[in-house]
């Protein structure tokens, strides 16, 4: 790494907001709007839009970007895809079915161990731009900056006590005991979830 890249490393730099091409902005905003995306405030000429618990959101609007509509795709992670496609099912989008990914390539269905990254889920806006949903409980090593951890939804907080009392039931059976201080196991887990790295058992 030469030493302006490790300079720039010392930022922070955030993505903010991604341009997606649609023909037709009124129709696009109804399209987002209908997934619960939130309607921000933003100058007349430009439409924005934000995922729940998102740190990132999306644009569109007349000549903000010369690519052809229908042209982007992008992934929108969520901590249960299952309960997510039959929401958007139920709010009458059209959502591809649920399949999950192993070394032999795409199988359908949910993956068996819930595994993070695995299952997928794919629906398209009005224009054909692509959204991938991805489910991620937890991050692979390396990808989580060494921060204090954060929940940006109740859902995904929900998810990630599910989950820690999960494995703090099979704590406990291995241990052969009532645990008192599970606060802090629970605690330990969620954070080493968020990091990605290695669980207590």
């Amino acid at each position: 790494m030469s030493p302006s890249q490790a300079q720039l490393g010392g930022f922070d730099q955030k993505i903010e907001v991604v341009i997606i091409p649609v023909s037709d902005v009124e129709r696009a905003t109804k399209f987002y709007t209908s997934l619960g995306w939130r309607l921000d405030v933003t100058p007349p000429w430009v439409v924005q839009l934000t995922p729940p618990g998102s740190g990132c959101s999306v644009q569109f609007g007349e000549n903000l970007t010369s690519a052809p509509p229908g042209s982007a795709t992008s992934y929108v992670i969520v901590s249960d895809i299952e309960a997510i496609r039959n929401a958007l099912v139920a709010a009458r989008i059209e959502v591809e079915e649920t399949y999950h990914v192993t070394e032999d390539g795409p199988v359908p269905g949910l993956d068996p161990e819930r595994g993070t990254y695995r299952s997928r889920a794919t629906f398209r806006d009005p224009d054909g731009n692509r959204w991938w949903l991805q489910e991620i409980t937890s991050r692979l090593p390396g990808r989580v900056d060494p921060a204090p951890a954060s929940y940006t939804s109740v859902s995904e907080l929900a998810g990630a006590l599910w989950r820690a009392e999960a494995a703090h039931g099979e704590h406990e059976k291995r241990t052969g005991g009532r645990d008192a201080d599970w606060p802090t196991w629970y605690a330990t887990y969620m954070l080493a979830e968020q990091a990605g790295t290695e669980l207590p058992t």
